[in-house]
């Protein structure tokens, strides 16, 4: 078990040892400190406390849990320009986020279309392992989608211009260059643009339940009982091919001392370093112009449901967040002002108020962060607080967090039929896999309530509204 004392009601510091560069914190219940499963987390965290270049502390959330290389719920910081970058810190699905879209619709008079929503979405999303997806990208488009992101999506005619306001960077990384990306990962992604995937990847659709901050919901557009849509969904298999493709030329190269191999690593100043960060923008861009046509096929079905266009409907989006990635940020260290490469493997972005990096509407409350839960309980509307800067690096939480692997999910649902149980609560179900619906089914997560009270309680952000979920789609 890692050494941890207590700093405050949920919060625990891994002291500085051995060849450690600096100290672990982290924000969990003393529940979760006792758990042998938190603890292999915590093991990698303190791993990734080695790295040449590490800045101020690492972080890791409530919901962390044991990844590759980094564990999941984990943010590490190092040295902009003379630090390190490793792709295990921001994971095999570059740029996996999340995106909510308002509607206008309440759910009293939605409830009597529910299932034919849910039915029209699911055929028109792609989902599922190996799905494709429904637009042939020439090699003139698949260039611009990896340069551009969203911005291409929007130029194409899936979007307004209004829709990339409301994305982290306005929903592409300036830097992508193409010819950091094989062939490989380029066939890999060619189909898959506007597709959902499978495992914990979903569309939900929920209500806003219960609204804990009246200014800040008015300010996000949100109001009791408001039906939301939520979905993630990430790079696909481009992004997983970028990321190893990049682990593979890291190991042939690599000479930095790391104390798990997952945690291979190159300068930032390195030109394979450099790279990384071209390919990684490049998936990141991907993942964007994803979202973008998944929201386009959204908009599309609620049309044809309701028979009124989707601005009437109401259906603009209220964020999209990232929860892996790398970006470079200034923040202040120990009293001073750094640049940083920030990692967020599982981890969401909060910046409060008065941040020029959030949509305009947005900086007099803080940015929007989304937190799923699972498919029978609840997901959060949070928004950042200041003191995620000085202890998370401008950072929370991203969800509830895996409690079962995925193996052992399935191994306690075998009996069960998690789609009837689901039904039976109110929740509309439709997934390509039985198998699927057993990974994900509520149990195997940890309680997304509980991981929300912990980064309200260390003050990383603060819930806006809860919601209920009444329909999902899973690959």
């Amino acid at each position: 078990m890692i050494k941890l004392k207590k700093i405050g009601e949920a919060a625990y510091e891994i002291p500085k040892e051995d060849k450690m560069r600096v100290k672990g914190v982290v924000f969990i219940n003393e529940e979760m400190a006792k758990s042998e499963e938190t603890h292999e987390a915590l093991q990698q965290l303190k791993n990734t406390a080695y790295l040449p270049g590490v800045k101020g502390f690492v972080v890791g959330m409530p919901d962390i849990h044991y990844g590759y290389g980094f564990p999941i719920g984990g943010v590490v910081a190092t040295d902009g320009v003379k630090g390190v970058i490793s792709p295990g810190g921001v994971g095999y699905d570059i740029n996996c986020g999340v995106r909510a879209i308002k509607t206008s619709f309440e759910l009293e008079y939605f409830k009597k279309k529910l299932e034919e929503v849910i039915i029209e979405l699911y055929n028109d999303i792609p989902a599922g392992v190996g799905s494709r997806g429904k637009i042939g990208l020439s090699k003139k488009d698949y260039k611009s989608v990896i340069i551009y992101g969203a911005k291409w999506a929007v130029n194409e005619g899936y979007g307004e211009a209004e829709d990339l306001e409301f994305c982290e960077n306005k929903g592409y990384f300036e830097g992508a260059d193409p010819s950091d990306v094989s062939q490989e990962a380029r066939e890999r992604g060619r189909d898959e643009l506007g597709t959902l995937g499978a495992g914990n990847h979903f569309v939900e659709i929920s209500y806003v339940e219960k609204i804990y901050q009246d200014e800040a919901a008015e300010t996000f557009g949100l109001f009791q009982d408001q039906v939301i849509i939520m979905f993630h969904t990430g790079s696909r298999g481009f992004g997983y091919q970028i990321c190893d493709d990049y682990l593979k030329k890291m190991r042939r190269k690599s000479m930095i001392d790391v104390p798990d191999p997952q945690l291979i690593s190159v300068y930032i100043d390195d030109p394979l370093g450099k790279a990384y960060i071209s390919a990684m923008k490049a998936a990141a861009n991907f993942a964007w112009a994803n979202r973008q046509l998944i929201t386009h096929y959204i908009r599309e079905g609620f049309e044809r449901v309701f028979k009124v266009s989707y601005r009437k409907a109401g259906l603009d989006i209220l964020y999209d967040v990232s929860h892996n990635i790398a970006r470079f940020e200034t923040h202040f260290v120990d009293g001073k002002k750094e640049f940083l490469c920030v990692h967020r493997k599982g981890a969401t972005r909060a910046f409060p108020e008065g941040s020029t990096e959030i949509p305009e509407n947005y900086q007099n409350i803080g940015q929007p962060v989304l937190i799923p839960g699972d498919m029978g309980r609840s997901s959060y509307i949070l928004k950042g607080e200041h003191e995620s800067l000085k202890k998370s690096f401008g950072t929370t939480c991203h969800g509830a967090g895996r409690l079962l692997s995925r193996r052992r999910a399935v191994k306690q649902a075998a009996s069960r039929n998690i789609r009837d149980e689901l039904e039976r609560q109110g929740i509309i179900v439709m997934s390509k896999s039985k198998k699927t619906l057993k990974e994900e089914m509520p149990e195997a997560y940890k309680d997304v309530s509980e991981v929300v009270k912990i980064v309200e309680i260390n003050g990383l952000a603060t819930p806006v509204a809860r919601l209920k979920p009444i329909g999902v789609i899973k690959g």
